[in-house]
């Protein structure tokens, strides 16, 4: 089994103007850009220095006319695309797009868990024994959590426990948001579920970014087009976050401090 087998191991924007995003989350996020175009299809490479942290390319024609809006996808690592595929469908999720070789680069699929949340899978083509060693967390410029919108996080946590080998962590009562469940991969919590507010309408994962200062990064999101969707709010460790859209519409989440 690989070490990236259930974790989250890149990320990837859709959008309608990536020219416009790679402006704004250069300046929100701190990122660099890279192409990485291949023929017939234009990719750029989000980057923190020399470290790829996630990609952007044009939203495909037929989600728009089917009117998907700009979003943001997590890949997760398997060792066997088409096997854990075939397991998406015995416990419930769906296919979106089946298992594909992108060439020199590894094998991928995007699904849908039962509830209707997307992700995808991934397999890298070689293996990487070179791989940077896992930044700390909160390093800004990096993605510090994974939040599950759900519609029954109980339900959703046993799917993705069965999927990947994820593991209950702490949780935390909200009051009347319910129960906040933090899950872990190979010994360390990633990222948290919930049960959505009814006016949500849909399950989605949310993921957050660090950066250095929570009040500074938020100045940025509004100067640059996007809006606040929530927050800034006081986590568990001394932590704000912050919940926002970009200037094309995608959800993203910060997370920094306070000076």
């Amino acid at each position: 089994m690989s070490d990236t087998q259930g974790r989250f191991v890149w990320y990837e924007l859709m959008t309608t103007d990536t020219q416009a995003a790679k402006s704004f989350y250069g300046s929100v996020v701190g990122w660099g850009a890279r192409d990485a175009s291949v023929p017939g299809v234009a990719y750029t490479m989000f980057q923190v220095g020399e470290t790829a942290i996630g990609g952007l390319m044009d939203l495909p024609e037929p989600a728009r006319q089917m009117g998907a809006p700009p979003s943001w996808l997590g890949y997760i690592g398997v060792d066997d695309v088409d096997a854990t595929v075939g397991r998406v469908t015995g416990l419930g999720g769906a296919v979106r797009v089946p298992p594909t070789d992108i060439p020199e680069v590894g094998r991928f699929a995007v699904i849908t868990d039962p509830q209707g949340a997307a992700l995808a899978l991934f397999k890298p083509a070689t293996a990487c024994p070179d791989q940077s060693p896992e930044p700390t967390q909160g390093t800004p410029g990096h993605i510090g959590w994974h939040e599950l919108l759900a519609v029954d996080w109980e339900k959703a946590l046993e799917f993705y426990a069965t999927l990947f080998g994820w593991t209950k962590a702490d949780a935390m009562d909200m009051g009347d948001m319910g129960i906040y469940q933090l899950f872990a991969t190979g010994g360390q919590a990633v990222g948290g579920m919930f049960n959505k507010p009814p006016t949500v309408p849909r399950p989605f994962w949310v993921f957050y970014f660090n950066v250095d200062s929570i009040d500074t990064a938020v100045e940025r999101v509004t100067a640059g087009g996007g809006t606040i969707l929530m927050g800034p709010m006081e986590v568990p460790g001394g932590g704000w976050i912050v919940q926002c859209s970009d200037p094309q519409g995608a959800m993203f989440a910060l997370f920094g401090r306070r000076p």
